[in-house]
């Protein structure tokens, strides 16, 4: 296990109150000593400073690498590179390269159409300097023709110079491994890390996760269902399953875990906990 490596996702905060609560979470997970934080990037680049002054505080603050998302819609390439170029100078050496979802309505997504695109250009414009993460859907993109498409569209982005990815989140252990399966046979062995999402609101997760494509199996759903706005039992529920579920992928030897956060200790942490992953502090 202790080639396994983890990781934790951010959202940039908006206000004041968001930046502090940030600062405390982060330095609370940094005691764990992952080998990254990631920082997502809003639709069209909507959050673009924010990310980048996210991503600065954590690389000079917190002792811990910062990866944040690069989307490609709406860029064009001389944003691009002033963007790499700011992220080289300070320090950043892993960047998550996405497509990013395209706003309703945009008409010019810019210089990029999809992610290997925007590998391929990182590796042009900065050779080996950044270590690149891509996304990966075990359980098919919601936007892609098939399932077969979507694979060939990650095996193109990891041909493009990927180093590794991560997975959006799912509760469907099978649909990771057949994915993984999948990958091999075609001769991919880039490691594809698990997205853990923790289970704290089941209103919220049901309809990001039918918007995502992500599976929440029919008996997990049910009981959660019934919690009607009982917190305590779906977040109880909740922790046993995505537990659960994270020792199973350990066991099978996984590279890593990467948690979804939504800028909160807890979740994560219970998980962590849960685990006995505290010694690897």
């Amino acid at each position: 296990m202790s080639t396994q490596k983890f990781s934790f996702e951010f959202f940039p905060p908006k206000t004041d109150k968001g930046i502090e609560n940030l600062k405390n979470v982060r330095n609370e997970l940094a005691q764990l000593n992952p080998a990254f934080f990631s920082v997502t990037y809003g639709a069209g680049g909507t959050t673009q400073d924010c990310t980048l002054d996210t991503v600065i505080n954590i690389q000079k603050e917190s002792g811990i690498d910062a990866a944040p998302h690069l989307s490609c819609v709406g860029s064009s390439k001389e944003q691009m590179h002033e963007i790499l170029e700011t992220y080289k100078n300070n320090g950043v050496k892993r960047i998550v390269a996405l497509r990013g979802d395209i706003p309703s309505g945009m008409r010019d997504i810019g210089d990029f159409h999809y992610a290997n695109e925007l590998v391929s250009f990182i590796r042009e414009e900065t050779g080996s300097h950044f270590h690149l993460e891509v996304a990966a859907y075990p359980e098919k993109h919601p936007q892609a023709a098939s399932y077969n498409n979507d694979l060939n569209n990650f095996i193109r982005k990891i041909k493009a110079g990927s180093n590794s990815a991560i997975t959006q989140y799912f509760y469907n252990i099978d649909a990771y491994s057949h994915f993984v399966d999948d990958c091999e046979k075609q001769g991919i062995d880039a490691p594809i890390v698990p997205g853990i999402m923790p289970i704290t609101n089941f209103t919220n997760l049901a309809r990001f996760s039918d918007a995502c494509g992500a599976e929440i199996p029919r008996w997990l759903r049910s009981r959660l269902e019934g919690y009607g706005d009982d917190m305590d039992s779906i977040q109880k529920l909740g922790a046993e399953f995505v537990t659960e579920m994270c020792a199973k992928l350990l066991s099978q030897d996984v590279p890593g875990l990467h948690f979804y956060s939504m800028n909160r200790v807890e979740p994560s942490m219970t998980i962590w906990n849960n685990l006995g992953l505290s010694a690897l502090k």
